[in-house]
């Protein structure tokens, strides 16, 4: 058996890391900006800037050298002359470019590119044009602090020229932040003739191939360090690790009582099939099936606890408080249990060896608890692993309505205030569990029935 449990781990290995890729694509990819979702689309681009520098959101997705920035907006000219719009020496015109606009800046005049807020420092950054300039005309990219903006100086001298190009290209440059980034700002110059800007980027470059968001998820999951959240500033773990005792002492009752009642029921249903007992059985599950949760929550609370005063209506401050939420659990998940074995154990007691079984005088209680459930097992093991592991979320109905701090009533607050990264580890670790959940079914099956051989 170890042998076997070793070969089935090392099979999960590829699954577990598909469902890191699958989690990571869903959250940093398929969602958009992590940092949008989680403190909204209106706040300052400095704001969310700062949000992807802790994250690592602001690192290239999968891998590679560079990756954008929210200093500065990729320019799109077809829509408007942003960001240059309503500047003085700025004209937007029809071009023959794929865009088929551009922007045209006057010979003799500074230039100024607005950007949202100072650049990172000590990083490298680097600007992207595709431009062409008139014969005759030269053009600098330069810093220039602040304070010389309106100077008759020439600082534009120092900078870097653009090439000579009668027809467009494309050009980048280095920029160097290190020097007083607070009041660096970025000027474009244009003597002799005009400049004529098709396409501009802001860069942010990374420190290597690999210093990319993915890595950096990987490189958490393997410090087992799921980050903090958005909301309490608080470390994810600590913040799971003190609801899961809460959630697991709501559903793991829950689970249990209702798996003991619904497999005593099926069984009283198969023993007595065709009579009263199992068709009333039956319509009270289909009841049970029928009634919203909700229902069974709101009820519960107005009538058994307000009114009647038999349990807390909220709170968690002893095994009182969960009573109640429990009963509901239960209750409103018994009639899709009992449908469920029923059906079961009514499919056992048609087979050919339980005919053998009457043949050979065997009593019928005894054909339903030696054969009947036996043989059962299987099918109940699975239904009961593979639920096993969403027992670690807790309820987020139950918990909410309860005001029982588990993981479900972390995950609705973290839903509702969209903490990306507390929504993100739950799901991770979720489903981790359910595949690891698969493992420990396949020993299951062993322990339940001599017939299946781990190999």
């Amino acid at each position: 058996m170890a042998r076997y449990i070793l070969r089935r781990i090392l099979q999960m290995i590829p699954t577990i890391f598909g469902v890191i890729v699958i989690t990571f694509i869903l959250f940093n990819l398929v969602g958009g900006s992590p940092g949008a979702m989680t403190l909204g689309h209106h706040v300052s681009p400095r704001l969310l800037e700062e949000f992807d520098e802790v994250r690592g959101f602001n690192k290239p997705l999968l891998m590679g050298l560079w990756s954008g920035t929210r200093a500065f907006e990729d320019a799109d000219f077809s829509r408007s002359a942003s960001p240059w719009q309503g500047k003085k020496g700025v004209q937007r015109q029809a071009v023959d470019t794929r865009s088929g606009w551009a922007v045209s800046f006057a010979p003799d005049e500074s230039h100024l590119i607005p950007l949202r807020f100072p650049l990172h420092p000590e990083t490298r950054f680097r600007w992207s044009f595709r431009y062409r300039l008139s014969e005759g005309a030269h053009a600098w990219i330069f810093p220039a602090d602040a304070d010389e903006l309106d100077k008759d100086a020439e600082p534009w001298r120092e900078g870097t020229p653009f090439p000579a190009a009668p027809d467009w290209r494309q050009w980048r440059t280095m920029i160097d932040t290190s020097a007083q980034p607070d009041q660096q700002q970025w000027m474009l110059y244009v003597t002799g003739g005009t400049l004529e800007i098709d396409i501009v980027r802001l860069q942010r470059r990374a420190n290597h191939w690999f210093d990319s968001q993915f890595v950096h998820y990987l490189d958490q999951i393997r410090r087992f360090d799921l980050g903090y959240s958005s909301q309490t500033d608080q470390p994810i773990g600590q913040m799971i690790r003190a609801g899961i005792i809460p959630s697991l002492t709501l559903t793991v009752p829950i689970f249990a009582i209702g798996l003991v009642l619904a497999i005593c029921i099926s069984l009283v249903c198969a023993f007595f099939r065709d009579t009263w007992l199992d068709r009333f059985f039956v319509v009270l599950s289909v009841a049970l099936m029928s009634i919203n949760y909700l229902v069974w929550i709101i009820v519960g609370q107005y009538v058994l606890a307000f009114q009647w005063g038999w349990f807390p209506v909220w709170g968690y401050e002893s095994m009182a408080y969960l009573l109640l939420p429990i009963l509901i659990g239960v209750v409103s998940g018994l009639g899709t249990d009992v449908r469920f074995y029923r059906t079961v154990m009514l499919d056992e007691m048609y087979k050919e060896y339980v005919r053998t079984a009457f043949a050979k005088g065997v009593s019928r209680k005894g054909v339903l608890f030696k054969h009947v459930l036996k043989n059962a097992l299987i099918t109940v093991v699975t239904n009961v692993v593979i639920a096993i592991p969403f027992l670690y979320t807790g309820s987020l109905l139950l918990e909410s309505f309860f005001g029982i701090p588990g993981l479900g009533y972390l995950g609705i607050n973290a839903i509702n205030s969209s903490d990306v990264d507390v929504i993100r580890a739950i799901v991770l670790i979720g489903s981790v569990l359910y595949v690891v959940a698969n493992l420990f079914t396949d020993i299951c099956y062993a322990w339940v029935d001599p017939r299946v051989k781990l190999t």
